[in-house]
């Protein structure tokens, strides 16, 4: 079964030549050329999400943060031109990797690639028990707390996934930041405590036990 992408972006040019060298590639292909109409095609159920940042009416930003509660899929921003507060605003919206304009089509090919082989790991993963009636579930990516979900982003479960996968080892926050991010992952600080921070008011909004630890000095752990 061939995986599924749908392309959001206001340059016909650059649709069209994104969706013949993907469709060549065996993947079914959407399109869309704005956020209303990526909307009412989600019923698509994409795999990977290509979105551009810069689009009339309602941008690939605002766009992300519509769809991200309820879509867990990587989605790729397009953009000309991209600077760290640039990355910071599109990883907090939701989104998994940037790729600049003007781009080659051979790095977007390898990073669509990377991005759904990542997500076939993740879907042969199990769930896994904590005790204290927490439950991960790799696979549905939710972390369930007396049977009922803790509504999480995909950012915070990455960071959960990588931490949960290794009890007990401590990982920094540049470590967290590249396993959460993956490419081109900076190691940003700020963006990792301020997800951590969410991680935690949800689990305690949910009654659950708090499961990430600081390490003053070294970084965060997975309590055994």
């Amino acid at each position: 079964m061939s995986h599924k992408i749908m392309i959001v972006d206001d340059e016909p040019e650059i649709v069209s030549m994104l969706k013949q060298c993907l469709s060549l590639n065996g993947y079914e292909v959407t399109t869309a050329q704005n956020g209303e109409e990526a909307l009412n095609r989600l019923q698509f159920q994409p795999d990977l999400i290509l979105l551009d940042v810069n689009m009339p009416g309602m941008s690939g930003l605002s766009l992300c943060k519509q769809i991200r509660d309820y879509v867990s899929c990587p989605i790729l921003f397009l953009t000309a031109a991209v600077e760290d507060r640039d990355k910071l605003q599109g990883f907090a919206a939701g989104g998994d990797d940037y790729i600049t304009k003007p781009f080659s089509i051979d790095e977007l090919g390898a990073r669509v690639s990377a991005h759904l082989r990542r997500e076939q790991r993740r879907q042969m993963a199990a769930s896994v028990h904590f005790g204290n009636d927490t439950v991960i579930d790799y696979a549905g990516r939710t972390v369930i707390y007396k049977e009922q979900p803790i509504p999480l982003l995909n950012k915070e479960f990455d960071i959960i996934e990588v931490l949960s996968q290794n009890v007990g080892q401590v990982f920094d926050k540049e470590h967290l930041y590249e396993a959460a991010w993956g490419l081109d992952g900076q190691g940003n600080n700020s963006v990792v405590v301020e997800h951590i921070r969410k991680i935690r008011a949800k689990f305690t909004a949910a009654g659950a036990r708090q499961m990430i630890e600081t390490v003053w000095g070294a970084g965060y752990k997975w309590i055994k």
